[in-house]
């Protein structure tokens, strides 16, 4: 496989997770994706502080996910 065809099928990929992601947020509006339970969210007077800690731990295991099911042979 020449490094063209390697690159050609990564960016196919690339493409068409970005269509179903895009898909995914069109319909499924109220997903609460970053108003987590366990993200730190501080609000004061002149001060708003967001960490969305849960929220990019639960991406984290999906994206490991995905590249583990990606790089087995």
């Amino acid at each position: 496989m020449t490094m063209n065809s390697y690159l050609g099928k990564i960016f196919i990929f690339i493409g068409l997770l970005f269509i179903f992601m895009g898909i995914f947020f069109l319909f499924f509006k109220n997903i609460p994706l970053g108003r987590l339970p366990g993200d730190i969210y501080i609000k004061k007077e002149n001060f708003t502080f967001y960490f969305p800690i849960t929220t990019m731990i639960i991406l984290s295991i999906i994206i490991s996910f995905i590249f583990f099911l990606l790089g087995k042979k």
